[in-house]
């Protein structure tokens, strides 16, 4: 007993050591839980926080991350890591969310009408969500934005029976293209996906450009990815493995391409055109994007965390138009007519 006490305290402190803070739900409940996926996936979620954070740390020495858990009154919390005003990143946040309790009748709706059938008992549908969401902004123009999500779904209907369902994706907005980069950031994306089923890659691929797409300027907001939502088959355990797989391939799609151009010279006019781009990224942030709307529509959610992906600075210029054959407009053809990276 004394030996099987003493090896949980250490699990416990190799645990702590690998996260960036204590887990929303607790290592003990996560190891007395450990089997249950939803401990499973609070777990990968905590490793690729920290996996991340300490390879954008170890790009930008002189910023640290803030770090920040929070409780939410109606279940659940969450830990913020985020770093500003660096040499590197200008603002990079990558967030951890476990909450759970009774779904806002907005959330319900916006899920039926993507063909959710969920039946409330007494008007209440008790949820549980969690996932990990990072946005970096690095100062460098030559250095491209990137966004990754993975999360978890669970609901339980009026029968008791339980619906469940993992959404995510990973993407990259450039302000300049580099086509090296984009094939190397498609690639490695494709190669996770590729490990699980040959069809998923071209699927995800299609449905990212979709998704990033800001209707109202008949563009994509950045070359794309893999999206991807509502997946719930062939089985849990497989899906979780291939969620797996795309949460690993986040440090190895961009950290090459980071330490590639951080250190490039730029000049005010390509400044000025990141923080132009970066208008539209807040655009289709406030306007389009589901996870921003899903937390603003949940009660007691934390807006400083979901507003995290908006960046430090960024700009509105009337009527700018990039001159014709420039690297401006050269980024602006791709937006408007997505490419196919790897094939």
């Amino acid at each position: 007993a004394a030996l099987a006490a003493a090896r949980e305290d250490e699990e416990e402190k190799e645990l702590r050591q690998r996260f960036m803070a204590p887990p929303v739900s607790g290592l003990r409940e996560l190891r007395r839980r450990r089997r249950e996926l939803r401990s499973r996936m609070e777990l990968l979620i905590m490793e690729t926080q920290a996996e991340v954070c300490r390879a954008l740390a170890a790009l930008d020495p002189g910023a640290s991350f803030a770090v920040d858990s929070w409780e939410r009154k109606e279940g659940g919390g969450g830990i913020s890591c985020v770093l500003q005003d660096g040499e590197v990143f200008e603002k990079a946040g990558v967030n951890v969310s476990v909450v759970s309790g009774l779904l806002s009748e907005e959330a319900a709706r916006q899920m039926r009408s993507r063909g959710k059938s969920l039946k409330a008992k007494d008007g209440k549908l008790p949820f549980c969500a969690m996932g990990v969401s990072s946005v970096i902004h690095p100062k460098n123009p030559h250095v491209p934005t990137m966004h990754f999500n993975y999360r978890y779904f669970e609901i339980e209907e009026a029968d008791g029976t339980k619906q469940w369902w993992f959404g995510g994706g990973t993407d990259l907005t450039p302000t300049y293209l580099n086509e090296e980069d984009a094939i190397h950031f498609h690639k490695t994306l494709k190669e996770a996906c590729d490990k699980h089923d040959l069809k998923l890659y071209p699927k995800y691929k299609k449905w990212c450009d979709d998704y990033f797409y800001i209707k109202h300027r008949g563009e994509c907001r950045g070359i794309g990815g893999i999206f991807f939502d509502d997946m719930d088959s062939p089985s849990k355990e497989e899906v979780f493995q291939f969620v797996k797989s795309c949460a690993k391939a986040v440090v190895p799609c961009y950290i090459p391409i980071v330490k590639k151009h951080c250190h490039d010279s730029f000049t005010p006019e390509e400044k000025l055109w990141q923080q132009l781009r970066r208008g539209r990224y807040v655009e289709f942030n406030l306007v389009y994007d589901r996870g921003t709307k899903f937390g603003l529509l949940t009660p007691g959610s934390r807006i400083e965390s979901i507003l995290m992906s908006l960046p430090l600075t960024a700009r509105w210029e009337y009527m700018h138009n990039p001159p014709e054959s420039s690297k401006e407009a050269e980024i602006l053809e791709v937006l408007r007519n997505p490419k196919d990276w790897v094939y």
